[in-house]
């Protein structure tokens, strides 16, 4: 089982996670590190994938500035979607080379940890034909968007836990019209705790991918990927 190093890095900007996954993007593609999965909870934002359509974001310049969310175009697949407080996001940093080389295997597999984690809060969820993503009652409850560079991988997924599905109003949500979103606490009626989720998800992610999870500060991250010094099997936080 290879090792998976889990970084934490609290609320973010969008702008300072994307950032900090091409600095490890990089350092995994030059060998210096292992696999990684970051997770975070972003400040409001727009992001539109290579295949975006810009007339799917329904909110207009003076409303983006008055309630403060960014807007980025970035260089992941699929269409327009929000990530905001109350979502947890997950960027695997991963060498698939060292795992399978089938693109459609991963999407697949991203998916199986989101359902996974979700079934523990008994919430019935699974995949819509047709599309990538993972649902409940017909709506959506988590997206996936990532990017492929020799077979390491960046962006990943969001899911809603306790999501302000408002902002999802002013977007064509990965433009699909005839479909809702939905949350973790909507689903279930009760809060639930954004840590606990992520525990959740980095035991599911160890258990679908055969990796063991190991804890890496922010700072360790930082001083690894700027001096080049491997990643030791120790590193735990």
């Amino acid at each position: 089982m290879n090792p998976l190093h889990t970084i934490a890095l609290g609320r973010t900007r969008y702008a300072d996670a994307w950032e900090i996954q091409k600095n490890l993007f990089a350092a995994r593609a030059e060998g210096r590190i292992g696999d990684v999965l970051v997770i975070t909870e972003h400040d409001p934002v727009y992001t539109l994938g290579k295949g975006a359509n810009e007339n799917h974001v329904l909110a207009g310049a003076a409303e983006l500035q008055s309630r403060n969310i960014d807007l980025h175009r970035i260089d992941r697949g699929g269409d327009v979607t929000f990530h905001g407080p109350g979502q947890l996001v997950g960027y695997p940093i991963l060498d698939l080379n060292c795992h399978y080389l089938d693109v459609h295997r991963y999407l697949r597999d991203l998916e199986e940890v989101l359902i996974r984690t979700l079934a523990g809060y008994h919430i019935d969820a699974g995949r819509s034909e047709g599309y990538t993503g993972v649902w409940t009652r017909g709506e959506k409850i988590a997206a996936i968007g990532v990017k492929m560079q020799r077979w390491i991988t960046m962006h990943g997924f969001a899911l809603n836990v306790s999501t302000d599905l408002s902002y999802f109003d002013r977007i064509i949500p990965c433009g699909i019209f005839h479909k809702g979103v939905t949350s973790m606490e909507l689903a279930t009626g009760g809060p639930i705790k954004m840590e606990e989720v992520a525990g959740a998800v980095i035991r599911n992610f160890e258990a679908v991918f055969n990796v063991v999870a190991r804890g890496m500060t922010v700072d360790e991250m930082l001083s690894l990927t700027a001096t080049g010094t491997p990643v030791p099997e120790g590193t735990i936080e």
